[in-house]
């Protein structure tokens, strides 16, 4: 289980150091694909196993879900650990969630997410007074 909040700095290359607390239950190596909100997800193998078999349970027959499909499954990208515990991400990803320099690494339950800084305060503090209106609402399943 992942959780926690953590700032680090992605370098020119776009290496970005994962805290060891999160790094010790990953393995040597994790998978980076694009999360919800504008961040990147970041799962274990057992983790993206389930996520992918969720993906492969989708009809083929709905357009949306085809759509969903290849969206999340062309830019999933493994990324292993180097000796200093940082993860290489491809441009692609850094891109698609504004990763330039400061990242804020969120720990999410069954995934750790990848934040441009900026935008994880912005969405923590638009979302931060609803925090008891959604306790309330959410489904426990």
């Amino acid at each position: 289980m992942f959780f926690g909040e953590f700032k680090h700095n992605i370098d020119a290359k776009g290496r970005l150091s994962i805290p060891a607390k999160m790094r010790n239950q990953c393995g040597e190596s994790v998978y980076v694909m694009k999360g919800n909100d504008g961040c990147l997800a970041v799962y274990t193998q057992e983790g993206f196993d389930e996520y992918y078999a969720e993906i492969l349970a989708l009809s083929r027959k709905k357009k949306k879900n085809r759509t969903y499909k290849r969206l999340v499954t062309s830019r999933v990208n493994e990324c292993e650990f180097d000796k200093l515990g940082r993860i290489n991400i491809p441009a692609s990803l850094r891109e698609e969630a504004h990763l330039t320099k400061e990242c804020t690494i969120v720990g999410a339950g069954d995934c750790i997410e990848l934040w441009n800084s900026e935008e994880w305060e912005s969405f923590y503090d638009d979302n931060v007074d609803q925090f008891d209106d959604l306790s309330e609402e959410i489904d426990e399943e």
